[in-house]
């Protein structure tokens, strides 16, 4: 620690010298940054913040990927400095339903490759924690990777590898202001004095929104409550060595863990109500009875769960002598979707690096280095992006109102297609009332409210009879109707109108508008006015950093149009590289456009009579966009698809959506025309023709070779990325995009029909691994329903060698193991793979 005075400047300063801080600071100063200050409020090496009480361990099996891999790297970095205890890990079943989740959850560990994962009968839970009644459970699953680690030496080893670098460290010295210049990041004060910066990183967990409001940014977080007991002492463990003898429990039915620590068992709950604080509510270190994030613990909150936890294990936690030695309401940080918040914020140079657990805060110190150094971090980060947010889902209502319905979810077995309850209705199409007339159900996507299916489409069923194909299991019913595929077959039959409004759209103008896009593009943007560009936007490793399209409307006029998800993160890669002389500039008009997407053999006959423009393929070729009349609308006619069909993207102005949706519905009703929802466009349709999702098979971990969506020659202009991709144009891919199908969907175990949601391992025909020369395992990227091919649908990286057509592999789901053949090697259709009807 340094006692002298604060330096006048810095690269680098990193705020918080917690666990996120110290791995800050230790992962900059590794990659070369060495002028650095680490500043803390608080005293060291506790300072008082969530690294000195947080329950100290790591489960490193999660369906997240992104998070797995970082907790993985977490693991190995305690490891490697000698501070993890491997204690292995059980999580137990109370219900029939959780057994199913336990079955899910080693699927997901053979996907990111944690081995030796086990499920257990309550007989052998017992043997491995003699102290659990094995009357109240089902079963369990056993991870042998789990750990116990030391999170303030970690920290402390970390920090003192920095200031031996040059680093200095400065503990009880409180930030008290940070300077913006030219929206730039540029000084921080302290109550000891200020500091020049070029780049400050917050990294001081629950105090994280209220530095960034210093610098007028928003980090979306709230403090909240989490509250943990210490019983003992306990004989048992009073006889066994060191922390920890006995693997740690999740009781996941009841959101609660219980670990040894020491002669001690800890009990944590998340299973009481949400207790939320603001950020300047939290007491000072001379305000707090133990320390600013222990607060007074509330035994009411608490008393239902501790009834649990002696029920599960009565001879630990009801022996005689044992009381409760230490009880505290302990914050940690929530966020509105239970994500870390990473990345640069909207002020240039301040970085955010919170909502981080111990159990992946090294990992993450490690990839928002080599962000913020090199350029990109080598675990793709999309989903844990700062800049994922919209301005509403930024708002205090929304972050507490997520927070707290995300809180009792920590253990639950959340459905990869679970809808959140609150704060719905914010972003409304006009489309919106008809669709509530037809029945809609709606699903949440970046505030907009999106139909999956509409239920006045139900008697589609009888006429499309079993080639709806219909599910038997709860699971993959939930949150799914076979509507979605009679509506998808009714689109192939006849056409289909799509609300697609929740589009983020991008204008583009100025004299420097090509050359800028140019430099942003991998599809060569000197095009003819009128046509549209698919195009992949790469980083500088070549990975995928967006996917959309772009509309050339003039000389120096364009429209981006990209996913709703990804909207807040493309607008800021867009707007990080607008050219310094203001040749170029970028104008949000997402709220200015609603879009209806209008498909099917039978869509140029619907346009044709809502129009006098020739909407003839001569007329109006593929990928090409004009303005048309569409009754007393002019509207943006884009001739592109992502279901495989004729058909256009009509875009209107927000307040004439209604007329253009009234227009196109009564034109179409001779035509037999059916409203569909999301469940066709982004599923079905998009996975018959075997097209790409970012975020699913787009990743900055996979190259375009990879995802078999190389051109037939990389254009002359430079482009970020350039460099990587004609590398791995050269290369032999370690990966290839497959299309498989499903063989048999009958389950082994049960003999019934059961079909997979993504995110499952693929194994070969032995039950083994698949795993490629760059160390990342075959599972599935997207699955869903295929109509109009009668089969389940699967997307897969597969090493080379396994990706052969007609190959036959495994895919596990929920316990069994199910045929599937590599269909398509690389990016060719399983339907039409001619395209006639798309350029028809």
């Amino acid at each position: 620690m340094n006692a002298g005075s604060l330096p006048s400047g810095a690269q680098a300063v990193v705020i918080g010298a917690g666990i996120v801080g110290n791995t800050m600071a230790y992962h900059l100063s590794r990659l070369g940054w060495t002028d650095l200050v680490l500043l803390e409020q608080g005293p060291l090496p506790n300072p008082g913040g969530s690294t000195g009480h947080a329950s100290n361990f790591i489960f490193p099996v999660d369906h997240s990927k992104e998070m797995t891999t970082l907790t993985k790297e977490s693991a190995r970095q305690y490891e490697e400095l000698g501070l993890a205890t491997i204690s292995g890990g059980v999580e137990v079943a109370r219900t029939k339903t959780r057994l199913e989740e336990l079955n899910r959850r080693m699927s997901s560990a053979l996907s990111w490759g944690e081995e030796g994962c086990e499920l257990l009968t309550p007989e052998q839970v017992l043997e491995k924690v003699p102290f659990v009644d094995p009357d109240v459970i089902l079963g369990g699953f056993y991870t042998p990777g789990v750990s116990v680690v030391d999170p303030l030496r970690a920290g402390t080893l970390m920090r003192e590898y920095a200031q031996g670098r040059g680093a200095s460290v400065f503990a009880s010295t409180e930030v008290t202001g940070i300077d913006v210049e030219n929206n730039r990041v540029c000084r921080v004060h302290t109550d000891k004095g200020s500091i020049d910066a070029e780049y400050v990183f917050v990294a001081c967990g629950v105090w994280s929104p209220r530095i960034a409001r210093m610098a007028g940014a928003i980090i979306p977080l709230t403090p909240a409550v989490h509250q943990m007991i210490s019983v003992g002492p306990i004989p048992l463990f009073e006889e066994t060595p060191g922390e920890i003898s006995f693997p740690i429990v999740r009781d996941v039915d009841t959101n609660m863990y219980e670990r040894q620590n020491g002669s001690d068992m800890e009990v944590g709950s998340y299973a009481h109500r949400p207790i939320l604080l603001d950020a300047d509510e939290i007491p000072s270190s001379e305000e707090a009875a133990l320390s600013p994030t222990e607060l007074p613990f509330t035994s009411e909150d608490f008393d239902p769960q501790l009834e649990q936890a002696l029920e599960l294990m009565p001879e630990i936690l009801a022996v005689e002598g044992a009381g409760i030695r230490h009880a505290i309401n302990g914050l940690l940080s929530l966020t509105p979707d239970g994500m870390p918040l990473l990345g640069e914020t909207e002020v240039k140079n301040l970085w955010s690096v919170a909502a981080i657990w111990i159990k992946e805060a090294p990992g993450i110190a490690k990839a928002v280095a080599e962000w913020a150094v090199e350029g990109a971090p080598e675990t793709d980060l999309h989903s844990a992006d700062v800049a994922r947010f919209y301005p509403h889902q930024r708002t205090k209502r929304h972050v507490d109102a997520r927070s707290s319905e995300g809180y009792n979810r920590t253990y639950g077995i959340v459905h990869p297609m679970e809808q959140w309850l609150s704060n719905r209705e914010v972003r409304l199409s006009p489309f919106y009332p008809h669709e509530r007339e037809l029945g809609a159900v709606f699903y949440e996507t970046a505030g907009w409210e999106r139909p999956w299916w509409y239920e006045s489409n139900a008697p589609l069923l009888e006429e499309y009879g079993d080639r709806v194909m219909a599910r038997e299991a709860e699971w993959e019913s939930r949150w799914w109707s076979p509507i979605i595929n009679a509506e998808h077959l009714a689109m192939r039959d006849r056409v289909a109108m799509i609300d697609i409004s929740a589009f983020a759209v991008f204008d583009v103008v100025g004299a420097g508008a090509l050359e800028y896009l140019q430099r942003m593009a991998l599809a060569e943007m000197d095009v003819a006015f009128g046509r549209v560009v698919y195009t992949s936007i790469l980083d500088q490793n070549g990975g995928f950093k967006a996917d959309l399209t772009i509309m050339r409307l003039g000389e120096n006029s364009f429209r981006i149009v990209t996913g709703g998800l990804d909207g807040p993160r493309d607008r800021k890669w867009f707007e990080d590289h607008l050219p310094e002389d203001g040749s170029a500039a970028l104008d949000d008009v997402t709220s200015a456009w609603c879009t209806l997407g209008l498909w099917g053999p039978r869509a140029r006959d619907v346009l044709e009579s809502t129009t006098s423009a020739d909407v003839s393929h001569e007329g109006f070729p593929f990928a090409r966009c004009r303005w048309i009349d569409v009754g007393p609308v002019r509207v943006l006619a884009s001739r592109i698809s992502y279901v495989g069909e004729l058909g256009w993207e009509l875009y209107a102005p927000m307040e004439q959506g209604a007329a253009m949706w009234e227009t196109v519905w009564e034109a179409g009703r001779p035509f037999g025309i059916v409203p569909a929802g999301i469940g066709v466009y982004g599923t079905t349709g998009r996975i018959e023709k075997g097209y790409r999702l970012y975020g699913a098979e787009l990743e900055t971990e996979y190259n375009v070779v990879e995802a078999d969506m190389q051109r037939p020659k990389v254009k002359d202009a430079d482009f970020i990325g350039k460099e990587a991709h004609l590398r791995h144009r050269e290369e032999e891919p370690a990966a290839i995009l497959c299309t498989l199908t499903v063989d048999d969907n009958t389950s082994p175990s049960n003999g019934a029909k059961r079909y997979m949601l993504g995110r499952e391992p693929i194994l070969t025909r032995a039950g083994e691994r698949i795993v490629d020369r760059k160390g990342r395992s075959a599972y599935v990227t997207s699955a869903g329903s295929g109509p109009s091919v009668g089969k389940h649908v699967l997307l897969a990286y597969l090493p080379p060698e396994h990706a052969d057509e007609g190959n036959e592999l495994l895919v596990q789901y929920m316990g069994d193991k199910y045929p599937v053949t590599v269909a398509v090697r690389g990016s060719r259709s399983l339907f039409d793979p001619e395209n006639t009807r798309v350029r028809s």
